[in-house]
Parts: structure tokens; sequence; C-alpha cells
């Protein structure tokens, strides 16, 4: 199915390693978090986007963000396949932005696409350099994270069995069958090859395969004569102007056909928006905690479904429908300063949220 052999990178000395079946629970809970964390910055920059004259950027950040649920999905996978429970909906989820990644320096903020938000997304998606040792805390790259995970997951099936690592409920596991809308595959983890292949899946569709390779080893969703291009080259495409083509390196840039932004039909969402920025019963206010309640909805949905009722996905995608139409509203909604609002992704509890 996927490689066994490791990727090649340094083993990490001392207690940063994974070397309790808790540590590695806790570690993929945070691997949980981490693909959380990335959803709100790419919902807020497609929700700028107006589709009618971005038809590419719109392509390029919703194909993306259909990816990290994947890996979401994925994330939630392991965790159950080695006998922990995915936690989503949790105050913690959903600090106040600016934040940081989970266990980590790489800030994400909330702001409408644009140059901007390009460079957030380049140095969400960096790929981890040649020979970058694993770092299971504090990572400078997502990569270097799950290559952490990779070796606690080797270490623990060297020391343990595979049979005791993989000790969680099968029928946790969501499958293909419950997930469509992305080139990537969401597959069940039950053994050490299919954990790596998932681990390999998340790492190669945002930095490419083979570190240093443009593409995610997938065909294009939208283009299907095109391989697929991994996250931080897309990411390059739109910054760049100019798409990927079979032959192009990293170090070569794209010399393919034109790709383009269009930087005058983006909505001007005030970038980090506050509920205190607007008084209690104004509009603004009153949509921003609509949005927030059907967000905190989605994460609701999202945890039951990886914790034995898979069939909810289909009600987490019917939900994520709600909130793209609640999410544009708010951009259309102007502010004093000459922005629009903008979702602001505060936790709502369960019992406010009817």
């Amino acid at each position: 199915m996927k490689n066994l052999e490791p990727r090649g990178t340094v083993a990490v000395p001392g207690p940063a390693r994974i070397d309790t079946l808790d540590s590695l629970r806790e570690h993929l809970q945070w691997a949980v978090e981490l693909e959380h964390a990335t959803l709100p910055p790419y919902l807020c920059a497609l929700y700028s986007l107006d589709p009618e004259r971005n038809p590419e950027a719109v392509e390029v950040v919703g194909s993306v963000f259909a990816e990290e649920m994947l890996h979401l999905a994925l994330a939630a996978n392991l965790l159950n396949a080695v006998g922990g429970r995915p936690r989503l909906d949790t105050p913690g989820m959903l600090p106040p932005h600016p934040r940081r990644l989970p266990h980590s320096d790489l800030e994400v903020s909330l702001l409408p696409f644009g140059p901007e938000a390009l460079e957030m997304f380049l140095r969400l998606e960096r790929p981890a350099p040649p020979g970058a040792p694993a770092e299971g805390d504090g990572y400078e790259t997502i990569g270097q994270f799950y290559d952490a995970i990779e070796q606690g997951l080797r270490h623990l099936c060297e020391q343990l069995g595979e049979r005791e690592v993989f000790c969680g409920d099968p029928a946790h596991q969501v499958n293909g069958s419950h997930f469509r809308h992305t080139a990537g595959s969401l597959f069940a983890v039950e053994d050490l090859e299919s954990a790596l292949g998932a681990l390999e899946e998340i790492v190669e569709q945002g930095e490419g395969t083979a570190r240093g390779e443009v593409w995610d080893g997938d065909q294009d969703v939208f283009h299907p004569d095109r391989d697929e291009v991994a996250h931080y080259y897309r990411f390059q495409e739109l910054k760049l102007g100019r798409r990927y083509r079979r032959g192009d390196t990293p170090q070569s840039g794209p010399t393919g056909e034109p790709i383009f932004a269009n930087l005058a039909a983006v909505r001007p969402m005030r970038p980090d928006p506050r509920l205190s920025d607007h008084a209690p019963g104004s509009a603004i206010r009153t949509a921003q905690e609509e949005f927030n309640r059907t967000y905190c909805t989605l994460l609701n949905q999202l945890e039951q479904a990886f914790n034995g009722d898979p069939k909810l996905l289909g009600a987490a995608v019917g939900t994520m429908y709600t909130l793209k139409g609640q999410g544009a509203a708010l951009m259309l909604m102007p502010e004093e300063d000459g922005t629009t609002a903008g979702p602001t992704f505060d936790y709502v509890p369960p019992a406010q949220r009817s």
C-alpha cells in the first residue's frame, strides 16, 4: 500500500520522543487540533472571494479546505485506531485570533484573500527542509510534527507489537464511503501500514511527494488530465500567477499557463474580527453569533461522527453549506471603516446553540 521505510528524518533525543501509548494519543489529539486550526483561516479567505469573478482562486482555496477536512478525518482515524477519543467540541479548539497552531510558533489570523493571506498559507504549508529533525512539540513545519508521530508509531510497534498499539474500536473508523469532494483518499486505519499511509497522505498533500516534489501523488479533481499540485505549490501558483506543469520543480518554479486571482473581486473583511467590536443586538454581532452557533454545531457533528456515528459526516456537510451562506452574508455587511464584517469563530456552549 504505502512505503514502510522511514523518510530519512533524524531521531529526536530525550523527552520529546513519543515512547508511550498515552503520549502517542496525546500527540494525535494535537494533530486533530492542528488540522482543525487551519480551517477558519481558509474559510475566511474562501468566503471573501467573489466566485463569479475569482473562479481560479476559489478552486484553489476550496480544494485545500476540502483536503484539510480530509486530513482532520485521517487524524481522527489515527487517534481512534490507537484507542484514543477525538475531541473537537471544546472551548480550547477556538481560542481568539490571531492564534498559534497547537504546540507551535506558527501563527494564523482571520484574513480576506490577498497577499498577506497567501504568505500565511505558504508559512503553514511550507515543506520541511531536507534532513530536518522530527519535532513532536515546538515544530517549525507540520511535516516535522508528523515525522515525530511516525517515529513514535514505529517505536511503539517494535516495543509492544502492532496488536497492542492498534487497540481501538474499528467501528469508529470513517472511510471514503462517508467522505467525498477531494482527490485524496479517506480510509480506515487498522495497522502500521495503514497508519503510515494516512500520515503520508496528510504530509504529501500539504508539501508534495518525497520532499522536494511539486506534486502530491493524486490526480487533480478539477482537471483529471493534470497531476495534482501540493498545497504549498498551489499557493505559489496563485502568488506567482502561473501554474506548474510536468517537468517543473520547486527550483524552476511554475512555467505553465497563467492563473489569475482578481484582488479587486475580494470582499475586504476586517482582519481578526471580534464580537466585542459591536454592541449586543446589533445586526453584525447577531449575524456573527449565529455563525458561531452553526460552527460549533459542526464541531459537535464531527466529534460524534469520529466517535462511533460516522453517518453524521453527511449532516456535517450540510452544516458547512449553511456556514457558507452565513459567512458570505457577513462579508456583505459594511463596517464603518470601509471593511466588511466577518466571522469570529468563538466557542458557544452546547446549551446556547439553539
